[in-house]
């Protein structure tokens, strides 16, 4: 059972603020101020990661947290610290501190208006969206910021089989909010040339 392990923690992260805990995953999520920063399952304490330091994590080696959902995996972006950190809790708290931080900002971005998807722009459907976040371009900025050339060619490369010209035009008129038959000739072909 995680009691132990879940207690200890608690006291850690006193320091810290007023720690509350509450069952999930299958195992405790620690709070501060309502805010999910770490959890506790199979006698290990997990700290939130955001993508920088899932990367850093991951480096050294440390595993996220992974749970069954309907049979299926799910991997949490939760990553058990060595137990060796119990020897410099000093090290605990560092990472819990900025795992607080990770999980404030995460809260705000949440609570900020909802911003269009990829799939509800002009030209583009629920597979253009996976297609395109496959290919690394996560939002409507990331799009705009790549340019129609860049996403098309970004598809290409992660996408198995070939992919139609037309997903060019249906690019270009999604960032320019316009059904793709609309985009003149002239400029098709131009778009045509630079891939």
């Amino acid at each position: 059972m995680d009691k132990p392990i879940l207690t200890n923690s608690m006291k850690l992260f006193s320091e810290i603020g007023v720690v509350k805990s509450r069952s999930m995953f299958g195992g405790f999520g620690i709070f501060i101020d309502d805010t999910m920063f770490a959890l506790v399952v199979n006698d290990r304490i997990h700290i939130r990661a955001d993508k920088s330091t899932a990367t850093k994590f991951q480096q050294l080696a440390y595993h996220p947290y992974v749970y069954q959902k309907r049979g299926f995996p799910v991997v949490t972006n939760y990553f058990a610290l060595p137990d060796a950190y119990w020897q410099t809790p000093e090290k605990i708290i560092e990472y819990a501190k900025e795992a607080l931080q990770v999980a404030k900002q995460a809260k705000i971005a949440q609570q900020k208006p909802t911003s269009i998807r990829l799939k509800d722009l002009p030209n583009l459907r629920l597979t253009t969206e996976r297609m395109l976040k496959k290919a690394g371009i996560d939002s409507v900025s990331e799009l705009q910021q790549q340019g129609s050339v860049e996403a098309f060619k970004a598809i290409q490369r992660t996408h198995k089989g070939n992919v139609s010209i037309e997903l060019l035009w249906a690019l270009e008129g999604a960032i320019e909010g316009k059904h793709w038959s609309v985009i003149p000739q002239d400029k098709r072909q131009q778009l045509a040339e630079l891939i």
